[in-house]
């Protein structure tokens, strides 16, 4: 009998939770700057695809382009800003007009409210990540910069999941200052902020920061050229560093949403 409660109760949360997140994807249908932010998935393979074709070679290395085109900006800069602004829209409306009252009367878990968000962040990073694979394809294969190779576009499309799940956990600090902010224009501020910090810390110490840390994971696999760090490459170290920050986060967000009455 009391198994059976734990397990009714457990189902209930589950269930709260999925419908959380069908309430969050219903209510981004009616927000199109969205869905236009996806767009953004196409800017570094368009402007690969530029530079290798002025580059006028025949032996194009697909690893080479992969890295322009997913595998650099794409991954430290522009998706993680992308995901910041996701952030801070999807707490905006309900932080601006204290919309947070009426879901705590339902009641709704203040931790499965700000999963529900999490979840929504990972798949949009997931969809983004995907634009981008079938982008870099597109933009290498049909204008014919090299042959079409199953196996390299198999190591794009694993090393872009692996990209679009650590990117939504390195945001999560940005998620846990959306909490506690009526405003946008300070989550904002702090996305750039986050953003290049993880950036221009990476050649002192690529453990210290999320974004930093997801190169070293790119780069654990040893088979994309150019990639150069003044520090030995260590998966343990840097998937330390994403769930430190993410915990401390998590925790955060916690304290904030519990604070909000």
């Amino acid at each position: 009998m009391i198994l059976w409660r734990i397990i009714s109760k457990k189902s209930q949360g589950v269930r709260a939770l999925l419908n959380l997140i069908q309430t969050e994807f219903l209510k981004l249908r009616h927000k199109k700057m969205i869905w236009i932010m996806l767009l953004a998935a196409l800017i570094m393979p368009f402007f690969a695809y530029l530079y290798f074709s002025y580059l006028g070679k025949n032996d194009i290395d697909p690893m080479a382009f992969y890295r322009w085109s997913a595998l650099g900006f794409t991954t430290f800069i522009i998706l993680p800003f992308v995901l910041g602004i996701l952030c801070t829209v999807l707490m905006h409306d309900e932080n601006r007009y204290d919309m947070l009252k009426q879901l705590w009367i339902v009641p709704v878990s203040k931790m499965s409210y700000f999963f529900s968000k999490f979840v929504v962040v990972l798949l949009y990073s997931l969809t983004f990540m995907l634009i981008t694979v079938v982008a870099s394809v597109l933009f290498s294969v049909l204008p014919g910069l090299f042959v079409l190779d199953w196996e390299n576009i198999w190591f794009l499309f694993r090393t872009c999941l692996v990209i679009a799940v650590l990117s939504a956990l390195a945001i999560l600090p940005i998620m846990a200052i959306t909490t506690s902010q009526k405003g946008y224009i300070f989550p904002v501020c702090m996305t750039l902020v986050y953003i290049f910090l993880g950036f221009f810390i990476t050649p002192i110490n690529m453990y210290l920061h999320p974004v930093s840390s997801i190169s070293a994971v790119i780069a654990n696999s040893g088979k994309i050229p150019g990639l150069t760090f003044t520090q030995e490459i260590n998966l343990f170290w840097a998937m330390l560093c994403i769930c430190c920050w993410g915990a401390i986060s998590v925790f955060l967000a916690y304290v904030s949403l519990k604070r909000r009455k």
